[in-house]
């Protein structure tokens, strides 16, 4: 563990440190069944403390921009992702988060498609990982973490969660997988097909997905008002 220079009675004397930190969902292939499964982008610590431990992507807030600028510029410089949506989560305070000095995270999390998540940066230093086998985190990232796949299972409740994981047009099975990718656990084809299709802001659009073996399955869209705020209409 790595520990200050400063005495004890010194950093308690200093003034909280704020910073950001940003958790990034997108939906990527299973390794074993190929299924869609949660995945997020950490960045590997490259100085104490916690040297070599992977971390969310963030770091320090400035004095001339606002929080929401911050996320999006530290996102931006460690991952190059620039999701549409980035929404605050929650204010992180614990006494201990750090060895070094109080440090109060303020985190900001997004949705992003697969198409935006190919953009992302990759290197040693940054890469995906499966949301459920993350293995230990620095500072509390693994609270937050679980925190931030609370409140998206929670939010799965209102319109547009699974929406800013798929594209503009979607199947209502590929609906579902988002659902139990997120959920971790299957869900009945039927009722959850009967239940999305009475569901007023999930409008079928006269196309059909194509490139299958089997008849093609009808396309829809979401045509509710985007974001993660629970002011969004409800579905399944």
């Amino acid at each position: 563990m790595y520990y200050s220079s400063a005495n004890v009675s010194e950093r308690q004397a200093a003034p909280p440190s704020l910073a950001i930190s940003t958790v990034i969902f997108a939906l990527r292939p299973s390794e074993s069944s190929g299924r869609p499964t949660l995945w997020l982008p950490l960045v590997r610590r490259i100085r104490e403390p916690f040297k070599g431990l992977w971390a969310l992507p963030g770091g320090p807030l400035s004095h001339d921009e606002s929080l929401q600028s911050a996320a999006a510029r530290n996102l931006q410089e460690t991952t190059g992702l620039a999701p549409r949506y980035l929404e605050q989560l929650y204010a992180f305070g614990g006494l201990h988060r750090s060895p070094t000095q109080r440090v109060v995270s303020i985190v900001y999390w997004a949705l992003v498609q697969p198409t935006e998540a190919a953009l992302a940066d990759e290197s040693e230093n940054v890469k995906w990982f499966r949301a459920d086998r993350l293995g230990d985190l620095a500072f509390d990232h693994n609270a937050i973490v679980d925190y931030a796949l609370w409140r998206l299972r929670n939010k799965l409740a209102y319109g547009s969660v699974a929406y800013h994981l798929l594209g503009e047009y979607f199947t209502l099975a590929q609906v579902r997988e988002v659902y139990e990718a997120v959920l971790d656990r299957q869900l009945d084809p039927a009722n959850f097909r009967r239940q999305l299709k009475s569901t007023p802001e999930i409008e079928e659009t006269g196309e059909y997905l194509q490139g299958g073996k089997h008849r093609p399955p009808r396309l829809y869209r979401y045509t509710g008002r985007p974001g993660l705020d629970p002011d969004n209409r409800s579905t399944p």
